[in-house]
């Protein structure tokens, strides 16, 4: 799929529930191929402003292409776009309190991410052993893996890739060293801890997802970020908040219960907006999606 084929996770339901007003200030803090910057960009009008944000320097260079080729097409309907090539974490430092009308975020690895072997997210296809997002700085997945004290590596993989066979998986690891690519290390977990009966999903899914949210520290980020949201928002402003991953819906739950409990603030979701089975069936990565939203009274 091209980037320009690419359709983001809940794009219609973000859309809705950010609310989009002409002329208004959004920032897309998951900027990744640009498929919900470009939908923003459609509704803000060329009296707005769109504040794009990513810390992988090639999703944002085949971002800022697709934006300029949407340039083309709207003209002067195209909304002003800042460009901000660093962590969403960094949000609360870049933009001024109160000056927004929106902001969404869609957390998690991307599809282009996935699909490219060098960056080493994936065992599908054999790459080194990275899975950073900024790939200019940090420790890679080849350092944790091959670095990282066998109880402390049972622990991550055990808390971020809530995998109950951790301290087998770590152990086949440390025994392994050193492992340089995403299949050898593949294939070291299939064998420590094949299948189970009933299993949906390939037995390193669970471990690959834990050592690419260490590498990131996704977590971390997600915190940051939503330390400082609630108060870039004007008010009427929204917060929009995609997850793929239980520990990160209730990061975002959490917080927006939090900020719920002021009055100033209002969460418009109950209960987390889910894919359409439509949206499903096109787009298996849909079926973890869970979408909340927040709007300040």
């Amino acid at each position: 799929m091209t980037p320009q084929q690419h359709v983001p996770v809940l794009l219609e339901e973000a859309l809705e529930y950010l609310n989009v007003r002409p002329g208004g200030v959004y920032v897309d803090a998951t900027l990744g191929l640009g498929g919900h910057s470009s939908a923003i960009a459609k509704k803000l009008g060329g009296q707005g402003k769109l504040i794009a944000f990513d810390r992988d320097p090639d999703a944002m260079s085949k971002a800022q292409a697709r934006l300029e080729a949407l340039k083309e097409e709207l003209g002067a309907e195209m909304p002003t776009v800042q460009f901000e090539p660093r962590a969403f974490s960094e949000a609360g430092d870049a933009i001024a309190k109160g000056s927004l009308d929106g902001l969404l975020a869609d957390f998690g690895v991307s599809s282009m991410q996935l699909d490219e072997a060098h960056r080493g997210f994936s065992f599908r296809s054999d790459g080194p052993l990275d899975m950073r997002m900024d790939t200019r700085s940090g420790e890679t997945a080849g350092q944790v893996v091959n670095e990282e004290d066998e109880n402390e590596l049972a622990d991550l993989i055990y808390e971020f890739g809530e995998e109950r066979r951790s301290r087998r998986i770590a152990r086949a690891i440390v025994r392994a060293r050193p492992i340089s690519t995403t299949a050898e290390l593949a294939r070291i977990i299939s064998a420590a801890a094949p299948p189970m009966k009933g299993d949906k999903i390939h037995p390193a899914t669970r471990t690959f997802q834990a050592i690419r949210m260490r590498v990131n520290d996704e977590l971390g980020e997600i915190q940051s970020l939503l330390k400082s949201a609630g108060s870039l928002l004007k008010p009427g402003g929204r917060l929009v908040m995609i997850s793929f991953h239980s520990l990160e819906d209730r990061l975002v739950k959490d917080a927006f219960r939090e900020l719920g409990r002021d009055k100033k603030f209002t969460v418009l979701t109950k209960k987390p907006v889910i894919a359409a089975e439509q949206e499903s069936l096109r787009n298996p990565r849909s079926r973890s999606a869970k979408l909340r939203a927040l709007e300040k009274v």
